[in-house]
């Protein structure tokens, strides 16, 4: 069995001693640091690390380590999340009717790929419930309208409580999320079908057809009230030529597709994206 360990992702105004500090944090308290990373963003004047130590002989115990380091927190300037190896996140999926960056996630979870708890699909169609069925996940069918829309996104909220989700993951869930659940459940990624700031919105491959592109990406990012300019997670991209149509287009897309975002899940559910700004480090 794999030890349990503690995971600080922090980040401050950058300062001398930032990382003195909080290694002796952990040293003075027996704790053996297993993984350690940083960044400094000079012109953002930003410090961002993530740091991860073993709980075994840790001389504090793990309901009361962010009491105690609170302390040290405010000293720095610290914004700040503590997190356990051993607590895995639960997380819904929602999808409209392409179902390939679903089965892909379901297999990454089922497989032990991804360690996280799929707790939950929600769809604004029916077509994907079987799928849900073979996997063995509650599957909920919250049909959108314009004048539906406020009252099923409460209903969303709701199930998301009763089922403790942590995380939502927009997998070709073909709706924009309000404000106001943003507001109330911020946690949630998306994937793009293009290499974002390019083609956003709508029909991105057409768009990227009609300009004779010879790559094209995928992007994956956190959603907010700004449509497709979140933080971005992970990208990538593939090449494409003229003998290539659309419908090339979309099915080389998709392949991206699941690719970035089941990579981004996976630095998620792991703690190691830490957000500042409108952008992110991710701690690979």
């Amino acid at each position: 069995m794999e030890s349990v360990r503690a995971i600080l992702l922090a980040s401050c105004r950058d300062q001398r001693g930032v990382v003195a500090r909080l290694s002796r944090f952990i040293y003075e308290r027996n704790g053996n640091i297993t993984d350690a990373d940083q960044h400094r963003d000079p012109e953002a004047d930003i410090f961002c690390t993530r740091l991860e130590w073993e709980l075994d002989g840790f001389r504090v115990p793990r309901d009361q380590i962010a009491g105690e380091f609170a302390a040290t927190a405010q000293e720095l300037g610290l914004t700040w999340s503590l997190h356990f190896t051993d607590k895995r996140p639960r997380v819904s999926i929602w999808v409209s009717k392409q179902d390939h960056c679903l089965i892909d996630l379901l297999g990454r979870q089922r497989s032990g790929d991804l360690r996280a708890d799929i707790g939950l699909i929600i769809s604004n169609h029916a077509e994907l419930e079987s799928i849900a069925e073979q996997f063995h996940v509650p599957f909920v069918h919250l049909p959108i309208t314009p004048t539906t829309k406020a009252a099923q996104e409460q209903r969303a909220l709701e199930l998301l409580r009763w089922h403790q989700i942590d995380l939502v993951v927009l997998a070709k869930y073909m709706q924009v999320l309000s404000p106001d659940f943003l507001k109330i459940f911020p946690q949630v990624i998306n994937i793009h079908h293009s290499f974002l700031p390019a083609f956003p919105g709508a029909s991105p491959y057409h768009q990227a057809f009609s300009r004779g592109v010879k790559i094209i990406g995928a992007t994956a990012h956190y959603v907010t009230q700004d449509l497709d300019e979140g933080p971005i997670i992970e990208q990538d991209v593939g090449r494409v030529s003229h003998r290539d149509s659309v419908k090339d287009l979309v099915r080389k897309g998709k392949d991206l597709e699941k690719i970035v975002l089941a990579r981004a899940v996976y630095q998620h559910v792991e703690r190691r994206v830490l957000v500042y700004g409108n952008k992110t480090v991710v701690f690979d």
